[in-house]
């Protein structure tokens, strides 16, 4: 008899199997030749069919259990789908096998080619993946594989130990350390140059001469390995400002955005003594600091839109010396969350946090005027108005100017 190439297979015919008695293999066969036969007329007989090789070698599996046999019949066929239906319904008539009852029952048709064309599709997928990472790179990879060998090429090694820094760490009067070679490697590629890394807890000497000589920001990560290098670095040299990523976060992960964000948010070194005094834990302060940089921008922009820009005959006259002098101690207070209180001739009686500024105003004597990182609210007005101040000074503010008598500017002022 013929049989079925598994090649030209097109379909297999799955049929349940349940007879009331002991019946062998071959009884099955003989069953389904002899019990189709003829029923079909004679293109889709069986035998001629198995002989033509458009029907393949039927296999039986059978059990028997408590004196009864059950199993399955498969026949793979490479008819069209119609014939092969046909079949398989003739299957079902067969209600005798040897000397039992018998039914049978067609379980499914399986078309061979959609599990070829699974195969083809899983393949395909593994294929083009291979060749899209390391057959044929995009211009875009090609493009940051060259502008990562740059800025490889950007980094040196400064000082006796040969610290990972950036190109213009010896020209820069502001420069920012980090932890380690990563994190410069970071800011390089968002356009900070002016980087050196510690590389390590141990604060190296040539940091520490370096700190005495510039102005510097400590940028450390948002976890207790920050924490740690900020001790360290608190005691053991002079640093200026304090930023820190977000908690959870490392410099060498953040976005470019998130770079900004938290270099506006830094804070004196001295105010961070001062509040880490107060059982802050940075991370806390750290958090805070985000929270003020966003508020501010809101409120500036809500300043905006709600307070237009006062007519001028309105306003008492303010001399461009003294919006000079404002504006000076106002961008040295930027993310300091402290104030400047001024005499009249423009010197600074003294610098205190903006949460202990009514208190003060209220025990200093001869004030002419207050300058702070924050928002003018109706609370620190009345006190200012209360001790004759001339001006408060502060980054926006949150009442319109003919709400009190004191002059009132911001920085969209000066």
């Amino acid at each position: 008899m013929g049989k079925v190439s598994p090649v030209s297979t097109k379909y297999i015919i799955y049929n349940d199997i349940t007879i009331e008695g002991l019946v062998d293999r071959p009884d099955v066969i003989g069953a389904i030749f002899g019990q189709t036969e003829g029923f079909l007329g004679q293109d889709l007989e069986l035998r001629e069919l198995q002989r033509s090789g458009k029907v393949g070698r039927i296999e039986v599996k059978l059990d028997t259990i408590n004196g009864k046999s059950s199993g399955q019949i498969i026949i793979p066929c490479s008819l069209d789908k119609a014939e092969t239906a046909i079949i398989a319904a003739a299957l079902e008539t067969i209600e005798r096998i040897g000397p039992c009852n018998s039914k049978v029952k067609v379980e499914k048709i399986e078309d061979v080619r959609v599990s070829k064309r699974e195969f083809v599709i899983a393949r395909a997928k593994e294929l083009l993946m291979n060749l899209q990472e390391n057959v044929l790179p995009d211009s875009q990879e090609i493009t940051e594989e060259v502008s990562q060998a740059v800025r490889m090429l950007e980094i040196v090694e400064w000082g006796r130990e040969r610290l990972p820094a950036g190109p213009a760490i010896d020209e820069s009067e502001e420069i920012i350390v980090v932890e380690g070679r990563a994190d410069v490697l970071n800011l390089l590629k968002n356009g900070f140059k002016n980087t050196i890394a510690i590389n390590g807890t141990s604060i190296p000497e040539s940091i520490k001469e370096l700190c005495r000589q510039k102005t510097v920001t400590a940028f450390v990560d948002g976890d207790r390995g920050g924490d740690i290098i900020l001790k360290e670095l608190l005691e053991s040299t002079e640093i200026d400002y304090i930023t820190k990523a977000p908690p959870g976060k490392e410099v060498e992960e953040l976005t470019k955005k998130e770079m900004h964000i938290a270099l506006r948010a830094r804070i004196a070194a001295e105010q961070f003594k001062f509040e880490i005094s107060g059982a802050k834990r940075p991370q806390q302060i750290q958090a805070e600091n985000f929270r003020r940089v966003n508020n501010n921008i809101r409120e500036a922009r809500e300043n905006k839109e709600q307070y237009p820009p006062r007519p001028q005959q309105q306003q008492q006259p303010v001399e461009k010396k003294s919006k000079d002098n404002f504006k000076e101690m106002l961008d040295d207070l930027v993310g300091t969350r402290g104030a400047y209180v001024l005499d009249k001739d423009y010197n600074i009686l003294g610098k205190v946090p903006i949460t202990e500024l009514e208190t003060t105003l209220k025990n200093v004597k001869n004030a002419f005027a207050v300058v702070f990182d924050g928002s003018i609210t109706k609370e620190i007005a009345k006190s200012a108005e209360a001790n004759n101040l001339n001006f408060v000074v502060a980054t926006s503010s949150k009442i319109r100017p003919n709400e009190t008598k004191v002059t009132i500017l911001t920085q969209r002022d000066l």
